[in-house]
């Protein structure tokens, strides 16, 4: 018999036995900070006999203390937790006692935060774990949290390994729960930001420096920033500049790569001035020149299949800056200033709660921008409406990007003005959400009725937005 039994049924597989306990090990930590004796004894045990450093037990080590140490274990955290199915379809017992470990560290690091005041330390040390985990999940670094990483999941997820079941299974594939551990990140680190002494921090620059940008850090930033002043005030601003030109050189690059669609070469271009191929004309038509008239006998006349739009094309971008919006507001506000700076391309933006203010002349730079918006209150569409239907002066040639979750307090007015734009000829784009998460909520009643429009909500991922506006532009 190639398998040991014990009273006629197999023996437990000692590795099975290890894995188990590296997880009964995570889950006590994760819900009761008590140390459990034995179970920390069996799990130094079961680290030592594969081969690893005790320190991925020590809860006070992060993780890039532990990969500065121990540099090969760098390679194992990348794409950790989807993991590759063997290609003969064994199981090998021994790596996923080795990846369980792994995985154990960066979720207990990432998940078990603690309570009580945070320092700054303590928050890029977090930080730098979520990215780990990040990369773990095949991700980049910040990217299910802020969207400043590099690596693209528009799709939202990579493929599930189907030898991987979770917790119980073979090995620990997280990659289908990927949509909602972004916005858990999201909300860990909001509360981590919570429980810093903020503003005592920012009036240290050796503290203030220590502080890595992210989107629940940036809104807090925005929310206080009429009560900072001096060192503190111009060390927040340090931070927006640094978060607003990472994410800005991020969502530049996906601008420039949005496609929007092949070109149909079988269908014959339009045969109008302004498609006239000149030079091609004149080359092909040469062997028709008569030197004695000095005149150029043209037999056909050759087209180009594409005429870009000499008109400039209007883009109003209307944003709810209510305290739901945050992480739109900023994407928004960045977004727009990037279109901004393409030719031909005339940008207006207005946030809005129960208040509008026109941001258009600061729309080139977001840093500025940001700083003059006020987050939180109410939200009244109808002030912002208000606003922006007297730039619609060439409905051909507009587009009205809508950013909100549609909360509205007088609905049957709100969506009536809107409609009136999309009959006019402009295009509306009513837009749920503009995260890298996709997370966000949308009132119901609003989803309906844009669709019975026929100009459906976009909600998820910014690159949805970014693929639409280009298509209208271009």
């Amino acid at each position: 018999m190639s398998e040991q039994t014990v009273g006629g049924a197999p023996a437990p597989d000692p590795d099975e036995n290890r894995r188990q306990v590296l997880y009964w090990r995570l889950l006590a930590r994760l819900f009761d900070p008590e140390e459990q004796a034995s179970l920390e004894s069996a799990s130094l045990a079961v680290v030592e006999d594969v081969g690893l450093p005790s320190a991925l037990l020590d809860p006070q080590a992060s993780v890039d203390s532990v990969v500065q140490r121990h540099p090969e274990l760098a390679a194992e955290f990348d794409g950790l937790m989807t993991p590759e199915p063997d290609e003969d379809g064994a199981r090998d017992r021994a790596a996923e006692v080795r990846r369980a470990a792994l995985a154990s560290k960066v979720l207990l690091n990432v998940f078990a935060s603690g309570s009580g005041t945070v320092t700054a330390e303590q928050l890029a040390r977090w930080q730098s774990d979520a990215g780990w985990l990040e990369r773990a999940l095949g991700c980049g670094p910040g990217e299910l949290r802020g969207g400043r990483g590099g690596v693209d999941r528009a799709g939202g997820g990579q493929g599930v390994s189907p030898t991987g079941t979770g917790f119980g299974g073979p090995t620990p594939d997280l990659s289908r729960l990927i949509p909602g551990i972004g916005p858990e990140l999201g909300s860990i680190e909001a509360g981590l930001v919570k429980r810093m002494r903020l503003r005592e921090v920012l009036a240290d620059s050796a503290l203030a420096s220590r502080l890595t940008p992210s989107m629940s850090l940036i809104e807090q930033l925005l929310r206080d920033k009429d009560n900072l002043s001096g060192v503190a005030l111009a060390n927040a601003k340090a931070l927006i500049r640094r978060y607003v030109d990472e994410v800005t050189e991020v969502l530049r690059t996906q601008v420039e790569k949005a496609t929007v669609g092949e070109l149909d070469r079988s269908v014959p271009p339009k045969r109008v001035y302004r498609n006239l191929d000149l030079d091609r004309t004149i080359w092909k038509n040469l062997t028709n020149w008569d030197p004695e008239e000095e005149r150029l006998y043209v037999d056909r006349l050759y087209y180009r299949h594409t005429s870009r739009k000499t008109t400039p094309q209007r883009l109003i971008v209307v944003v709810d800056q209510s305290g739901s919006m945050v992480d739109s507001m900023v994407n928004c506000t960045i977004l727009a200033s990037i279109f901004a700076g393409l030719p031909k391309v005339d940008v207006h933006l207005i946030a809005y709660d129960t208040q509008a203010l026109d941001l258009t002349p600061w729309a080139h730079d977001p840093f500025e921008t940001l700083l003059r918006t006020k987050l939180g209150g109410g939200t009244d569409g109808t002030v912002a409406m208000a606003l922006a239907q007297p730039k619609i002066a060439e409905p051909r040639n507009t587009v009205v990007v809508w950013i909100s979750d549609f909360y509205e307090w007088r609905t049957d007015e709100l969506f009536e003005s809107m409609a009136a734009v999309h009959r006019s000829g402009a295009k509306f784009i009513p837009v749920g959400s503009v995260t890298s998460s996709g997370r966000g909520s949308v009132n119901p009643w609003f989803r309906e009725k844009f669709k019975d429009l026929g100009t459906p909500v976009i909600s998820g991922h910014i690159k949805k937005l970014v693929h639409e506006l280009k298509t209208f532009l271009t």
